[in-house]
């Protein structure tokens, strides 16, 4: 049998493991893994000596503002910057123009998506308005949900405890996973409006709002949710050390729960607020240096499961203002994720293999992608990421493909980069530049989706079960 590339003199990089192999690739699709001389003839023949090869990124918290903010990002220049950072599969989330609530705002997005270079799963959106919508959502090929329980861009309503508990009873019986931006938004509203009497416009009046309880309260209040009713649940940008306690209890009672943090996390303080000013504006807050290392010893013991990016880009006007209120909260980061994060490795702060476990086998299982992807088995989509680990570059704002260039990590020195990034067999970035024919290979991670076995708990006592009762 004929492969259609072979590379070789690469080391292949596990979730467990680094070994020296050659990888055969066939229709999109890892056809064999050994020594260079027992694979078969290739059309194409690449040589990767001195490089590692791992599978490629999931990044499952992504922003593409498409459609409705296309000033800011398009699916096109999105899921570019996502192939030239080594991300070869996208979660984007649903707080568009329209939000993706229901089928007709999924369609929307499913046709600005067909310019996407990477693959890619979408969330629906989890909100009290739209719970007669989840079931249709999930029937029009979303891979998972997003509630908002806290206020972030497109201000989108914070639903009320009961209209939580109810799309958890929905969403349980399906078995699809609810990721959540986990702040308690009353919390918020009430500081926010008394630092604003108070005059407060500062950079660091944002974090005064946030304050870690915030975050703390909700994500107990999602896990208890979560265990009464057996839904999958995600908790989105962790930020503080605080909120490693529920989490970790959660875990140990057996919530199906897991959790993600970004590379703004764990590599930026307090200083960030003097030093880049209105540009570090982000949901939830970078927080103080404490928070950062107990971030890194979750990470360093598996309670954090994954490393994304909450890739959320906007206009350099819309970032750069005096007033911290009107700044709008997030940046970009999809594509300076992996070099951030190999000189993190190289640095001795996680191994390569807890990368791999990090960036694609964890979110991989989770979503329930595996094995098809976040793997490298025979039969596994060719999703990969070669790597250079003594590449230095630096982070430039205006080489990023991403329409809404602004980060904080602008200047930044890296040691690690990706060179190519293949998603299904195809180079979508090569040699470190974009591929630009391959704009539109991307395809809908839900036709390969496989969630495990529902395990609603509770039924009896849903919101759907009680009101069909009749005690007269």
């Amino acid at each position: 049998m004929k492969a259609d590339i072979v590379i070789n003199g690469a080391t292949l990089v596990t979730d467990s493991a680094q070994f020296q192999a050659s990888i055969a690739i066939k229709d999109g699709m890892i056809l064999s893994i050994g020594a260079a001389d027992a694979m078969p003839e290739a059309t194409e023949v690449v040589d990767a000596s001195g490089k590692y090869i791992l599978p490629g990124a999931i990044d499952a918290h992504v922003h593409f503002r498409d459609p409705g903010y296309t000033h800011k990002e398009t699916w096109e220049t999105g899921t570019a910057s996502a192939a030239m950072g080594g991300v070869t599969t996208v979660f984007e989330m649903p707080n568009t123009n329209p939000p993706t609530g229901t089928v007709e705002a999924l369609n929307l997005k499913l046709k600005s998506a067909e310019q996407a270079y990477v693959d890619f799963g979408i969330y629906g959106l989890l909100g009290e308005e739209n719970l007669t919508e989840l079931e249709a959502l999930i029937e029009g090929g979303v891979a998972g949900f997003k509630c908002f329980m806290g206020n972030t861009f497109g201000n989108l309503p914070s639903p009320p405890t009961g209209a939580i508990l109810e799309g958890f009873e929905i969403v349980a019986k399906h078995g699809y996973r609810i990721a959540l931006h986990a702040e308690n938004a009353s919390i918020m509203a009430r500081r926010s409006k008394k630092l604003k009497e108070a005059g407060r416009c500062d950079p660091l009046a944002h974090l005064d709002a946030r304050p870690p309880v915030v975050a703390t309260e909700a994500v107990s209040r999602a896990a208890i949710l979560a265990e009464w009713t057996g839904a999958r649940i995600h908790i989105l940008h962790v930020s503080s050390g605080d909120e490693l306690r529920p989490l970790r209890e959660a875990k140990a009672r057996g919530v199906d729960i897991t959790a993600e943090t970004c590379p703004h996390y764990l590599l930026l303080d307090e200083r960030a607020y003097t030093e880049k000013k209105s540009l570090i504006r982000v949901n939830p807050p970078v927080r103080e240096k404490t928070h950062q290392d107990q971030l890194w010893a979750a990470v360093q013991d598996g309670t954090i499961d994954m490393i994304a990016t909450d890739h959320a880009p906007h206009s350099h006007e819309e970032k750069h203002k005096d007033d911290i209120w009107t700044t709008d909260c997030g940046f970009t980061g999809v594509q300076t994720q992996m070099p951030l994060m190999l000189t993190q490795v190289g640095a001795g702060r996680l191994a390569l293999t807890d990368y791999v476990r990090m960036t694609s086998l964890a979110p991989a299982k989770a979503f329930g992608l595996y094995p098809r992807k976040g793997a490298l088995l025979p039969g596994s989509d060719a999703d990969l990421v070669v790597i250079d680990m003594e590449r230095e570059t630096q982070v430039d704002s205006a080489k990023l493909k991403s329409k809404g260039s602004s980060t904080p990590f602008h200047g930044h020195a890296a040691k690690g980069a990706p060179v190519h990034t293949l998603v299904r067999g195809r180079f979508v970035m090569r040699d470190g530049a974009l591929v630009t024919e391959a704009k539109g290979h991307g395809r809908n991670v839900r036709r390969i989706q496989q969630m495990p076995t529902p395990k609603p708990r509770n039924v009896e006592t849903t919101t759907a079960a009680i009101v069909k009762k009749n005690r007269r």
